[in-house]
């Protein structure tokens, strides 16, 4: 009989044991980051921004050196990348999409992409194989988010997405998060003006004076959706102590509204200026585009403030440090990958 006893009890413990093990194996599983309390507890932590890169193979070398840096770095709890996953002058077929994701996913921490123009709307160029953008950005949506709502990467996280019911089912790509008390947003803004420069290497006829319908109304849709996204993240930012944002494009901030380069950003804009002036606390807008680092602080409004990352001929990375407590929220670390230096 003591035997048995000891035997139940031992079953018993080794049953405690494994619920333990279980529970612990629960909160660690990257598919479940996104509920875990931690994560939303306002303290010190980093993240890795990236963008405009690989531009051809010749630089894959120099990007698989930047993703060793980032998977070393245990204070980096995710990696945003400001999109452009390729040179403008590569082709957009499917087996290089394929590829770039294939790279980013030996990224291990949870991976946060926007696209770029480079990688759709700019596939209409006769050297990037006269792709129709709309049909490449579909086929872009269904490589890099393939499982709406949450990230891709070595782990996976729990984020919002603007197709979660609504008005812009499509628009998996524009994506919200909270981490340690800072909301984090990524909004479908590209260069090539947004997508109102024509697709003159499709067709031919395709100008600002005479513009494809079938461009003008993606442009239309996209920019409606980024204006409730927009909306949508401060609204859910209320009680955090700062917004960071990524977009692809450089928006043109220094040139007039009526400036042509900038008219595919102004309702963007506007309405960033005027939901951040609101918001009263730090917001930073970060994109890619021009490949080279700079921050500024483009409008009247001190508290925010704009970092363009390093890409193409400068493969390195950006550290993001983020303190909910302290004043400006954001600090930032040029990471400068030694070997990548020409």
């Amino acid at each position: 009989m003591k035997t048995l006893v000891r035997l139940s009890i031992g079953l018993c413990l080794i049953g405690a044991l494994a619920f333990q093990v279980g529970a612990r194996a629960q909160v660690r599983d990257p598919e479940e980051r996104g509920n875990d309390p931690e994560r939303d507890r306002p303290s010190p932590f980093a993240f890795a921004f990236i963008g405009d890169t690989p531009y051809g193979p010749v630089f894959e070398p120099q990007f698989d050196r930047v993703i060793g840096e980032i998977n070393h770095d245990r204070a980096v709890e995710f990696v945003v990348h400001a999109g452009d996953i390729k040179a403008g002058s590569e082709r957009c077929d499917n087996a290089l999409i394929l590829h770039r994701f294939e790279q980013y996913e030996t990224i291990r921490r949870p991976f946060i992409f926007t696209p770029g123009d480079n990688e759709w709307t700019d596939c209409h160029r006769v050297n990037n194989g006269a792709y129709n953008p709309l049909e490449r950005l579909a086929f872009l949506r269904s490589v890099f988010f393939p499982t709406p709502g949450r990230t891709t990467g070595g782990q996976r996280m729990r984020v919002r997405t603007q197709a979660d019911g609504g008005d812009y089912p499509e628009f998996v790509e524009n994506v919200l998060f909270r981490s340690h008390g800072v909301t984090f947003g990524t909004v479908h803004v590209v260069g090539s003006n947004n997508n109102l420069d024509p697709w003159s290497g499709i067709d031919a006829s395709d100008s600002y004076a005479t513009p494809r319908a079938d461009r003008l109304a993606e442009f239309a849709r996209r920019q409606a959706a980024a204006l409730a996204w927009l909306d949508e993240i401060f609204a859910a930012a209320q009680e955090s102590s700062g917004i960071f944002l990524t977009i692809q494009a450089n928006p043109n901030f220094a040139l007039a509204p009526t400036a042509q380069e900038r008219l595919g950003f102004n309702a963007f804009l506007d309405r960033l200026a005027l939901r951040a002036q609101a918001f009263g606390k730090p917001v930073m807008l970060a994109h890619g585009d021009n490949h080279v680092f700079f921050m500024d602080t483009p409008l009247p409004n001190l508290l925010f403030s704009r970092m363009q990352v390093f890409g193409s001929n400068q493969v390195h990375w950006v550290k993001v440090h983020v303190d909910a407590k302290a004043s400006g929220v954001f600090s930032i670390e040029q990471k400068i990958v030694k070997a990548n230096v020409n």
